[in-house]
């Protein structure tokens, strides 16, 4: 009964290999020699090499300046016993040093083994994507209350507007002087302008029209009006990846985000030496939110700016919040409340000299997480 009912289960049509692989984290079994035995894709991702490649030699040959692992290693087989590290600082010695490093919580649990001598599982849990997701999490937990306050702003404000608006057009047509009216058609020109500026937070009141576009005709849509706004000497650089396929979207919607990241960058931009790189790249099994997707379009726009100010690191995507004097604070507040109807996000990573914004866009079908 109890063999009928493991052939019935659907576990039993997958191996052990096939589990590992379908993991997140970094799975890697050692010898006692702290050599690979096994490496699930996670791992071999993180590692930058394949299975074959990374089969019987030692662990710490494969990462560059692992000391903190090396000493979780020793610690695990001395003792016997379960021990971690977090945020432990990882760079394959595969990649070259200017690749950014890895930043994992190491779990090194020994296997004890009758035959073979004890084995080490080594699990590696990206730390940086823990961050992340609590960041992504609390800022999509704000994006409902921010869009309420936004749009009851908007509406108290487009009311007077359209009043003050109205009165200077009757004023305009009782002037007789032609230099007067010059202060009328300020006004009016101001208010349209407010009005416009008022449109753009209420954002849109229809769902998204989707269809199926090619993701890298908009990316040129938006080098195209980049390239025109851009000031003389600023470098403008393309890197598609090819392989990213078609996916269901709002054209006008996506092209208005993307357009808002990149003068976003081109504002950030240093006077003299100024660049900007507009990218795209496919991405698995990509949390967002409390949702994981298979595939994920990665759009991304980087520059060599000043850099997100550390203040508005948290805030940054709030609306009215800006790090410029002529700001309005909504081009990104705006582009998060766009990728959000397409139940993807915007995020960032900044430091002085370096910063990449980048587009997450669900391309397959997604599952819930815990």
């Amino acid at each position: 009964m109890a063999a009928e009912s493991l052939a019935a289960s659907p576990l039993a049509h997958f191996d052990s290999a096939e589990l590992l692989d379908a993991l997140y984290t970094g799975v890697v079994v050692l010898d006692a020699h702290c050599c690979v035995v096994y490496a699930n894709v996670g791992a071999q991702d993180l590692l930058a090499v394949g299975l074959n490649q990374a089969r019987g030699r030692p662990i710490t040959e494969l990462f560059a300046q692992c000391e903190a692992l090396e000493q979780i290693l020793h610690r695990a087989l001395q003792r016997e016993e379960a021990c971690a590290g977090h945020e432990i600082v990882l760079m394959p010695a595969a990649l070259p040093r200017t690749h950014e490093s890895a930043v994992v919580d190491v779990t090194v649990t020994p296997l004890p083994a009758q035959l073979t001598g004890t084995h080490l599982l080594l699990e590696l849990a990206d730390a940086r994507t823990r961050a992340r997701l609590a960041r992504e999490r609390e800022m999509l937990s704000r994006l409902d209350g921010n869009r309420l306050m936004i749009r009851q702003l908007a509406h108290e404000i487009k009311n007077p507007l359209g009043g003050l608006r109205g009165a200077a057009q009757l004023l305009s047509r009782e002037l007789q002087d032609g230099a007067l009216t010059e202060y009328t058609a300020v006004i009016i020109n101001e208010a349209d302008r407010l009005r416009a500026l008022v449109d753009s937070m209420l954002g849109p009141s229809r769902p998204p029209m989707k269809s199926l576009v090619n993701v890298h005709e908009l990316c040129e849509h938006v080098f195209r009006l980049v390239r025109g706004e851009a000031p003389a000497g600023v470098t403008l650089e393309r890197d598609y990846d090819p392989s990213l396929p078609a996916a269901q979207l709002d054209r006008n919607e996506i092209i208005q985000a993307l357009l808002n990241v990149a003068r976003n960058a081109l504002q950030a931009l240093p006077s003299v030496g100024g660049r900007v790189v507009l990218r795209s790249r496919v991405a698995g099994n990509i949390t967002i939110g409390a949702r994981r997707h298979r595939l994920v379009a990665k759009i991304q726009v980087e520059d060599n700016g000043h850099g997100v100010p550390p203040e508005l690191m948290k805030s940054l995507f709030y609306p009215l919040v800006t790090g410029r004097p002529n700001g309005s604070g909504l081009g990104l507040a705006v582009a998060q409340e766009l990728l959000a109807r397409h139940d993807g996000i915007v995020e960032f990573d900044s430091e002085p000299g370096h910063t990449v914004f980048s587009l997450l866009l669900p391309l397959a079908a997604e599952e819930a997480i815990a």
